[in-house]
């Protein structure tokens, strides 16, 4: 019955992600082939729902949190909308919405987690992404 629940909540985060057309992406991105680099990618399309807001805001403010004195690790928000982001698209198959940690060619993809807890539990997505970062760091 869980898995049932976790499934429509998700499915209604996804129809909803066209409704708000406020925000827009850093049109900047720059790919790094640097393998001591951690990157906490966050990606989106061009109108994003409450959710999808709350899954980037928490993921931005981990990293500058947590992570502040560390130059190894950076958050980098993609717009999948824009052009110039294609090559970082195809790396990782992203399909839609997507949060993923990576370090050189080592990468989780914690989507699913982040939209399942972004707004009604975000100190878990929070423990969640500095878990994934601190596996890359070591």
């Amino acid at each position: 019955m869980k898995k049932i629940t976790l499934i429509f909540m998700i499915l209604a985060v996804l129809a909803g992600c066209g409704q708000n057309p406020k925000s827009e992406a850093n049109n900047a991105v720059q790919l790094t082939t640097d393998s001591t680099i951690v990157n906490v990618y966050y990606f989106h399309g061009k109108q994003r729902c409450k959710t999808c807001v709350a899954v980037g805001d928490v993921a931005r403010q981990t990293v500058e949190n947590s992570f502040a004195d560390n130059k190894s690790v950076r958050f980098v928000e993609i717009s999948t909308s824009e052009k110039e982001n294609d090559a970082l698209i195809e790396k990782y198959d992203v399909a839609w919405n997507a949060l993923i940690i990576a370090k050189g060619k080592d990468f989780v993809e914690i989507t699913d987690q982040a939209f399942a807890t972004a707004v009604r539990n975000p100190q878990s997505l929070e423990n969640l992404i500095k878990e994934e970062v601190n596996k890359r760091l070591q």
